[in-house]
């Protein structure tokens, strides 16, 4: 398949299958590399889809969950 061909249609964002605080920290940052990268498809689209919004908000829960997790292993 060409690049060309792949770029037309969104990136998959796996649901996981466990909570955020129950993923593994190699789960977790493959899950926010799916996020970044579906915001990056919908941002370059005008207009930008309502679904963005959405996955803007998730991606905000797991870097939030990735802080906590650095935190709590730096004290």
């Amino acid at each position: 398949m060409s690049a060309t061909a792949t770029s037309q249609q969104a990136p998959a964002v796996d649901q996981p299958k466990h909570p955020l605080g129950a993923l593994t920290t190699y789960e977790l940052r493959d899950y926010r590399r799916q996020l970044e990268c579906a915001i990056t498809y919908f941002e370059s689209k005008d207009p930008v889809p309502p679904a963005r919004d959405d996955l803007k908000a998730t991606l905000d829960n797991v870097i939030a969950e990735q802080d906590s997790r650095t935190r709590i292993s730096d004290a």
